[in-house]
């Protein structure tokens, strides 16, 4: 999380890789000057370059994209680094088709809201006042994007005064339905994603939405929520025999018989690696990586994805 935005100078993708690219009529670059990085757009007799304002993502698994400010409007990089290719290539949403301007081949605009809400996920303290105000962004998500101001907190505990952690916000303290909406005011709520038609396979991306289609989500059970199987403070977890006791929190083992705590069946066919038959991963066009479906269920070897 912490990496979820990074001033381009300090991104490690930016500072290790020469990135360039060439899509006819145009030509790409992102190269380092004087101490900013500049992403400039070519059509053979002119160019323009613009220094990026901030680097999304931290490029390591999946990729990077970049925001870039122009006419006091934030724009959106055509391209985006891709971690499974070592470079650039188009950043989803944007389209094959040749465009007429070296303004628009440069990236799309963002909107005033979409710009707020771009900063609100990726940076820390990009609002003062409910007023956008990005000048005073801290990159990435740091303890006070879900924890609130901490001073007050921070003071007291130092002093060691009694009750100091209540001066803070703890999501701990949210129910299992309200703790998976607070992950998904960033990862996108079920509500988010269903008064949006026609969004296909790339709600693959949206993991609490997924998780609440789950036949066992709606019980108000916290040992399904985000995080029950991911602790926000600590790196993602790859190896899939790590969520098999998160698994086991809830489905009897082979070795014990099912009770009010473990009342989900047992699996017939393997008692490890659960995750790999039940949360099946989907390439996503153009992302160039595998994301991991949280709609947890009994899947099927090539079936549709289930939308």
């Amino acid at each position: 999380m912490a990496s979820a935005g990074t001033h381009p100078a300090n991104s490690s993708i930016l500072l290790n890789h020469q990135l360039s690219l060439h899509l006819n009529p145009y030509r790409y670059k992102i190269t380092q000057s004087g101490g900013e990085i500049l992403y400039s757009v070519g059509d053979g007799t002119k160019t323009s370059s613009v220094p990026l304002a901030l680097a999304v993502g931290g490029g390591s698994r999946v990729g990077q994209t970049y925001l870039f400010e122009k006419n006091a409007t934030y724009f959106e990089s055509r391209l985006s680094y891709f971690s499974a290719i070592q470079g650039l290539d188009l950043t989803p949403g944007h389209t094959n088709a040749t465009p007429q301007s070296l303004e628009s081949a440069a990236g799309r605009p963002l909107s005033g809201a979409e710009a707020h809400r771009c900063f609100a996920c990726h940076t820390t303290a990009s609002t003062a006042n409910y007023t956008f105000a990005p000048q005073h962004l801290i990159p990435g998500v740091t303890c006070e994007s879900c924890h609130g101001p901490g001073a007050t907190h921070v003071a007291a505990m130092r002093a060691g005064i009694e009750g100091g952690e209540q001066l803070i916000f703890n999501p701990r303290r949210l129910t299992p339905s309200d703790s998976v909406d607070f992950c998904g005011a960033c990862h996108r709520t079920w509500w988010d994603v269903s008064s949006n038609k026609d969004i296909g396979i790339l709600n693959l991306r949206f993991a609490p939405y997924r998780l609440e289609k789950s036949r066992c989500w709606g019980k108000g059970d916290p040992r399904i929520t985000c995080v029950a199987c991911h602790d926000p403070h600590k790196p993602l977890a790859e190896d899939p025999a790590f969520y098999d006791q998160r698994c086991l929190a809830c489905h009897a083992s082979a070795t014990s018989n099912s009770n009010a705590d473990h009342m989900a069946a047992v699996c017939p066919v393997s008692k490890k690696d659960c995750v790999t038959c039940h949360m099946a991963k989907y390439d996503i066009p153009g992302m160039h990586y595998k994301f991991t479906d949280h709609w947890i269920r009994v899947t099927k070897a090539g079936e549709p994805y289930p939308d």
